[in-house]
């Protein structure tokens, strides 16, 4: 294996799948399959989840909450998330694989508060983490979250898995369909260019730590297990010297 740890960014429309809001048992399954067999291959896995299922910044544009509000309520649905995505894991496994939930909210009867060296010795044992409640600071995204949680916990890259998209592109492909995918590009790239995909603070963090971060498409089955493999399948963003496109 090319990765040894990895940490796995999902977002929350991840678990709503095809829905607005809420949670699709679909969806679920397939996280968690995806999940336990990065594990049985023997990855260690840590796991970032948003929470825009269930709270999204347009709520609370309607309702006039103000920004650091709106953060606070968007890192409860974080916890939420990942209270059920831990319930999904260990029945899955049929409770075979550890799974614990740290939260930088304090949160004690349902979730271990964050500690550094506690998340690495967890992961030493071969449990899966999942990192609740960002970094418990307002104006901080999840994308920053799981770069600063990669970065703490020595993982050797960060999977960015998204829906229905392949990759960064120069362009949306949805609005110029000459827009061509990047098979591997530097961060600066992305900065320079205001590419949005990721959220640029996290960028600039795995830029300054020579993080590799994968952005693939989470819909197509075995992806993230084939990338710590060894197969560079998406965008790879890392400190190269020279940008790829897709043939």
């Amino acid at each position: 294996m090319r990765y040894q740890r990895v940490t796995l960014k999902l977002s929350g429309e991840a678990v709503s799948g095809d829905d607005d809001f809420g949670f699709n048992p679909d969806s679920l399954e397939h996280i968690a399959d995806e999940i336990l067999g990065l594990h049985a291959c023997g990855v260690q896995v840590s796991v970032v989840i948003g929470g825009g299922n269930i709270f999204r910044g347009g709520v609370a544009s309607q309702w006039g909450i103000e920004r650091a509000e709106a953060d606070n309520i968007g890192m409860m649905g974080t916890v939420v998330n990942s209270l059920l995505l831990r319930g999904v894991l260990t029945g899955k496994s049929d409770g075979k694989v550890e799974v614990r939930v740290m939260t930088s909210i304090e949160i004690n009867t349902v979730a271990e508060p964050f500690i550094r060296l506690r998340a690495i010795h967890h992961l030493e044992k071969g449990y899966i983490v999942i990192f609740a409640a960002g970094t418990g600071q307002p104006y901080v995204t999840t994308d920053y979250t799981a770069a600063q949680r990669s970065l703490e916990t020595r993982a050797d890259a960060i999977l960015f898995a998204k829906n229905k998209a392949r990759g960064i592109f120069t362009a949306d492909p949805r609005t110029t369909p000459s827009a061509r995918m990047y098979q591997r590009m530097n961060y600066s790239t992305i900065l320079t260019n205001n590419l949005t995909v990721i959220d640029q603070t996290a960028i600039i963090l795995a830029r300054d730590h020579n993080l590799p971060i994968h952005v693939f498409d989470f819909d197509e089955k075995g992806t993230s297990q084939r990338i710590c493999a060894g197969q560079d399948t998406g965008t790879l963003v890392a400190n190269v010297d020279q940008d790829v496109l897709e043939d």
